[in-house]
């Protein structure tokens, strides 16, 4: 039987091209011990670093990212490592690619390139799926930049982690005061992505990597990536969805009725979030958000290589239901459905996704 053990972030990723990607407090600790005692309370086999792991601590439940922490997560049985951390190319994890185990999580070298908002929307945009008009700004050009998309704008750090970090600027000289707010404290780097705001209805859809799947007892082989059903936010703060480490997305967040899962323009989307995730080889679920012009036609604008994957499955976390896990009940998983579903996809790597271990 498999002995999973799940990983959290422990430090800051490194710079890239000057973009910093911030840490989250705990660095996803919560989510894996959400994920880590769901499994264990399902009789799946759970390596942790404490024997009997407390209920209150998360970081009882999860292995930090680095050498030490996965070495001690292997010497204690583990064969299978969940990478709920944040992915770059030659993260640690790399080094472990030659051993005997499998894996859950994304290739590190390709989070590494899609983590890069621009990047990745220029190329959906190459590949002729809808996104909104953008720009990048630096801070060597702050004084003197050009824009070719109308206010209001949404100001966005280009590595960034959910709406932290995002705003709306109504005019020229809010835009400024934003720029300059993000530029000063450096947490984000020294560019910022700007993108015409959408003013329609906000989806997120989550994508399923090809594979097999158990949904209601019977076994189906996707070839392809896959769609989970669109999610609704509502209860904007100035356009924006608020981070869900402030609000908890059952609070704004609902599965769209079934006259909406079934309508065009729902069902063009999804094709459009598939044909993305294909052009990026996922290997286990991605989150992308969508937003609706005045005509009701869906744009991409948010593509998050790593959605958050917390769940109730402590007497403290019952409100802590993911944007996934809400698309997941629609089909009738509950959260230990969907972690073994995605447990299902585990992979091994293969020579060219990493080194070797020193």
């Amino acid at each position: 039987m498999k002995k999973i053990a799940i990983l959290y972030q422990a430090k800051l990723p490194p710079i890239k091209d000057g973009i910093q990607k911030p840490l989250k407090l705990g660095g996803y600790s919560d989510s894996g011990a959400d994920i880590a005692c769901e499994l264990k309370k399902n009789n799946v086999q759970i390596v942790t670093p404490k024997i009997n792991p407390d209920l209150n601590n998360d970081f009882d439940w999860v292995f930090p990212d680095t050498k030490e922490g996965i070495h001690d997560a292997l010497k204690k049985g583990a064969d299978v490592i969940w990478l709920n951390t944040i992915l770059y190319k030659n993260h640690i994890i790399e080094k472990f690619f030659d051993r005997d185990i499998q894996f859950i999580g994304q290739i590190p070298s390709q989070v590494d390139i899609n983590d890069d908002k621009y990047v990745t929307n220029e190329l959906l945009r190459k590949n002729k799926i809808p996104i909104p008009n953008t720009n990048l700004i630096s801070a060597e050009n702050l004084t003197d930049y050009t824009l070719d998309i109308d206010f209001p704008i949404v100001v966005k750090p280009i590595r960034g982690r959910g709406s932290q970090g995002v705003s709306l600027a109504k005019n020229r000289k809010e835009l400024d005061k934003k720029l300059n707010e993000l530029f000063s404290n450096k947490k984000y780097g020294n560019k910022v992505y700007v993108e015409q705001f959408l003013s329609g209805q906000e989806v997120t859809i989550t994508v399923m990597p090809s594979g097999n799947y158990l949904i209601d007892n019977q076994e189906i082989v996707f070839d392809k990536p896959w769609t989970l059903p669109a999610i609704k936010r509502f209860n904007h703060k100035n356009g924006i969805a608020p981070y869900n480490g402030t609000v908890a997305v059952m609070k704004n967040s609902l599965v769209l009725t079934d006259n909406e899962l079934n309508s065009k323009k729902i069902k063009k989307v999804y094709s459009h979030c598939i044909k993305a995730a294909g052009l990026i080889n996922i290997k286990a679920p991605i989150r992308i958000d969508c937003r609706a012009n005045n005509h009701g036609d869906y744009f991409l604008f948010d593509l998050n290589m790593k959605p958050n994957m917390t769940g109730p499955s402590r007497p403290h976390r019952e409100n802590q239901d993911s944007l996934t896990l809400l698309a997941a009940k629609k089909i009738g998983w509950n959260y230990v459905d969907l972690l073994k579903n995605i447990l299902n996809q585990a992979w091994k790597a293969s020579p060219k996704h990493g080194g070797k271990e020193s």
